[in-house]
């Protein structure tokens, strides 16, 4: 398509033309803006309905953006709906007027997949109550849009705790268990999802159903790890546990493959009740490894400790020394690490979490570490999902692409149970070839508030995620901006037929229509 320099306002060759960066190839697009047909006539039918849609520019604009920075797109309206018969509504409605809706929670996506770019959004953080704790069978019902954090703080009252839950806490529950939900104890919990035995859903028709393993359970399976696609999660029923405090113990490698092999001895032979990797690049790498009770700890330290090769502080503080002392070239990256360490550490161990040496609420420990030491403005964070045994080449490429881009960065290493062969688990972060667990790496840049060019992070982004096609990997945070991967990595055979299940639930395309296909 030619432009003229009336039409573009300049004389050609016109500097902010599509064309204008010939043989340079662009590596993000966004969708375009939803053009807006028939948005009149769905908030008059909503409002009639007694669903109240908000469509000042401020109520519109603070969900202009996610957690990653690198996407904007504004709304059309925003509803915060009271009930699941409030989403039914809007459902219907926008089936009827063909308007797009995307569901958001905490909005914790760092690709835009929980940015709207024109059409309704659906704040469902006000539906955020506990409806239910059953101590004689240790579940919880309750609705989706409630925070991990106001879950957690109303079920310890009680003395009680959720299963795995995400590392960040200020995600919301349907949000998380509609992507998976991976932390430091689904080695032996499995992800977020995998917690869930019954939803309520609301399908992309507007359907209010009732679904579990045993009642609807298609749609059960669909809707976790569905990524927003078949339906908008409402309430959930999840296992929960006694509370406990933990006891957190490090262990220090100077290599990636030693450190990964160590973790997999963890995972495999179930000797932790928590355990993953957290890395300052390549040098400084950290196997964290806790428990629930001192009985699991003693039983680790009779059993696994000795057939573990890393070192405790002081002794890998006095290696890392003399590393830097025969580089002096590399002092800049020592003094990171060493800074690093002066400040992250002691915010694990606060005095006010910690009760005879074990912390008393890691949900405010690590959600208050993630957000002060890996978040900002932007961020990203590609990730690869993969088997046992590709694990270890998948973080070494990373870490090289890593290395190439960026002067400071953090790996995130964990291993993820996988419950039987589910339906939930195809095309998701459970990779093709994983048996009785997978591993999942993040590959965070400290982008430190300086500014960086939103290709460059996706140049960046792009070469994570290529490890992933050539190695037929899986990731565990995919859509909106990198969906262009999806058909790459799962082949169009699976696609076209998810695809399919898709376009039969929801025949006007109309729910988070730019997140996966």
């Amino acid at each position: 398509m030619k432009f003229t320099s009336v039409e573009k306002g300049c004389i050609p060759p016109c500097n902010v033309a599509p064309n204008s960066l010939m043989g340079v190839p662009r590596v993000q697009t966004n969708p375009s803006r939803w053009h807006g047909d028939g948005w009149q006539g769905f908030v008059e039918e909503l409002k009639s309905k007694g669903v109240v849609v908000r469509e000042e520019k401020w109520e519109r604009s603070i969900f202009v953006t996610d957690a990653g920075g690198l996407a904007f797109g504004l709304p059309h309206g925003v509803v915060r709906p009271s009930s699941s018969e409030d989403v039914s509504k809007v459902l219907i409605a926008a089936q009827t007027h063909l308007v797009p809706v995307i569901t958001r929670g905490g909005g914790l996506s760092s690709e835009g997949e929980a940015i709207a770019f024109g059409g309704l959004l659906l704040d469902m953080t006000s539906m955020n109550r506990v409806l239910e704790v059953d101590r004689e069978n240790m579940t919880v019902r309750t609705e989706a849009g409630i925070f991990w954090h106001q879950l957690a703080e109303v079920l310890r009252r009680d003395g009680l705790d959720y299963l795995s839950a995400p590392l960040n806490m200020t995600s919301t529950v349907g949000g998380v268990l509609g992507v998976g939900g991976i932390d430091i104890n689904s080695p032996r919990l499995g992800c977020s999802a995998d917690q869930a035995l019954a939803l309520r859903v609301v399908t992309p028709t507007g359907e209010i159903v009732e679904c579990s393993g045993s009642e609807n359970s298609d749609l059960f399976e669909r809707v976790l790890l569905g990524y927003g696609q078949f339906g908008v999660i409402t309430e959930a029923t999840m296992k929960i546990r006694p509370f406990t405090h933990i006891k957190m113990r490090y262990l220090y490698y100077s290599s990636l493959r030693t450190a990964i092999e160590d973790l997999q001895l963890i995972v495999r032979e179930d000797a932790s009740d928590y355990s993953g990797i957290l890395t300052v690049m390549d040098s400084a790498i950290n196997l964290l490894v806790a428990f629930d009770s001192d009985g699991r700890e003693q039983e680790f330290d009779a059993r696994w400790r000795s057939r573990l090769r890393g070192h405790g502080e002081v002794s890998f503080g006095v290696r890392l020394a003399l590393y830097y002392a025969l580089h002096p070239w590399r002092i800049k990256e020592a003094l990171y690490i060493v800074d690093r360490r002066m400040k992250m550490v002691p915010e694990f161990f606060r005095p006010e979490f910690m009760r005879e040496g074990k912390i008393e609420d890691r949900t405010v420990v690590f959600s208050r570490a993630v957000w002060k030491f890996w978040g900002g403005r932007q961020m990203v964070i590609p990730d690869l999902s993969a088997s046992a045994e590709k694990f270890i080449e998948a973080v070494e490429r990373g870490n090289a692409v890593c290395r190439k881009y960026f002067r400071y960065y953090t790996l995130y290493c964990v291993g993820i149970k996988k419950m039987e062969d589910l339906p939930r688990y195809e095309m998701s972060c459970m990779p093709p070839g994983a048996t009785d667990f997978a591993y999942g790496c993040e590959f965070e840049p400290m982008l430190k508030d300086k500014d960086y060019s939103r290709d460059y992070l996706q140049s960046f982004k792009n070469e994570i995620y290529d490890i992933g096609v050539d190695m037929g990997l899986s990731y565990y945070r995919f859509g909106g901006m990198m969906k262009g991967y999806i058909r790459r990595i799962f082949g169009d055979e699976m696609v076209d037929r998810h695809l399919e299940m898709k376009r039969k639930a929801d025949p006007a395309m109309i729910l988070n229509p730019d997140v996966i296909f």
